[in-house]
């Protein structure tokens, strides 16, 4: 493994700029659906992260008003507040954008790389990248509604036979985007194979504008290589966080200075997944955000290394008491002693 300082870390680069707002580092927590919450990224830039991206919101979904579009429009906390929206015509994207807008983005986000079908067959997310053409209406329409900086998330195309990241970002860059994202596979991968770092090289080749690799990373080392094989700007960092949300800010700290930081301790881990835990009850309700911490305290145990198949581990996946939750983190992180002293206390 090369060193840090021969892979361009460690030299505290001029901080990274998206239209004109200034970020403490090169480190993004990536938007995923159904995983980022307003907590989760509260949590991720308190650790470090230089910035988090919004679950996606659907132009539908803000005309619904519905309750999971609110959720995912709330504040997570401090830092820049980045609102990632799809849409398939120019109108529903302005639409969406003026509503990031509003509810208080510092800069809005374009979906133009979902791989799922639910969205591809919309014609939103990477479908886009089958109608360039389209795609810079929606750039143009959502630009034009907003005051607040605009940025595109794609992949490098839909297909092997269309990678036309590149194209694309000239095209966003030209209606006004101010950073582009690239996630390293095409719609067609989904996330089978490795992610291609290399690639992402000729969209920052094609653009002047800071471009974020995205794709299979998961710690400082991997960090250190993407930048040099993408010659990218910054990195999003995706489900490598899943349990382990202090990964964006150590990847960051790494970035800025080429040290890595200590690994949190069994009860700063039982810590986070506690605030974790109670931050979705209390957006969501007991029920709704128990059932949406499962995936994430499932991951938290996966990441420290417990074997799945420990009788606290099942415990903790299927209790219907949010307090019974919590007692079962500290049981699994801190043993057993200390979760009958909390009984008795």
């Amino acid at each position: 493994m090369a060193a840090a300082e021969n892979l361009g870390v460690g030299f505290a680069p001029p901080p990274l700029s998206i239209g004109g707002l200034a970020l403490t580092g090169r480190a993004l927590l990536a938007p995923m659906a159904g995983v980022t919450d307003p907590t989760m990224r509260r949590i991720a830039f308190r650790l470090g992260a230089s910035a988090t991206v919004s679950e996606m919101v659907t132009a539908a979904g803000v005309a619904r008003g519905d309750r999971e579009t609110s959720m995912r429009l709330a504040r997570a906390g401090e830092g820049p507040r980045v609102i990632q929206i799809a849409a398939r015509e120019p109108d529903e994207i302005a639409a969406a954008a003026r509503c990031a807008e509003a509810a208080g983005a510092d800069w809005v986000d374009i979906n133009m790389g979902c791989p799922c079908k639910r969205v591809t067959g919309g014609l939103a997310g990477a479908a886009l990248m089958r109608d360039l053409d389209q795609a810079a209406r929606l750039i143009s329409a959502a630009r034009q509604a907003i005051c607040v900086p605009l940025s595109v998330k794609m992949r490098l195309g839909w297909d092997d036979s269309s990678r036309n990241a590149a194209e694309l970002a000239r095209r966003a860059e030209a209606e006004g985007a101010a950073m582009i994202a690239v996630h390293g596979r095409t719609r067609q991968q989904f996330y089978s194979g490795r992610a291609d770092w290399r690639a992402i090289a000729a969209v920052k080749d094609a653009v002047r504008i800071p471009v974020i690799a995205n794709g299979d990373c998961a710690g400082e080392d991997e960090a250190a290589e993407m930048i040099a094989n993408s010659r990218a700007d910054g990195l999003m960092i995706g489900r490598a966080a899943m349990g382990q949300p202090w990964i964006v800010g150590d990847i960051a700290h790494f970035l800025r200075t080429g040290r890595k930081r200590a690994p949190p301790t069994p009860a700063q881990r039982a810590e986070i997944a506690r605030e974790h835990l109670a931050g979705l009850v209390a957006s969501m309700g007991a029920s709704a955000g128990l059932r949406h911490a499962r995936k994430h305290l499932a991951a938290y145990v996966d990441r420290w290394g417990a074997p799945t198949a420990t009788p606290a581990r099942r415990a903790l996946v299927t209790t219907e008491s949010p307090d019974e939750a919590a007692r079962l983190i500290d049981l699994t992180f801190l043993g057993g002693e200390h979760a009958e002293q909390g009984e008795a206390a």
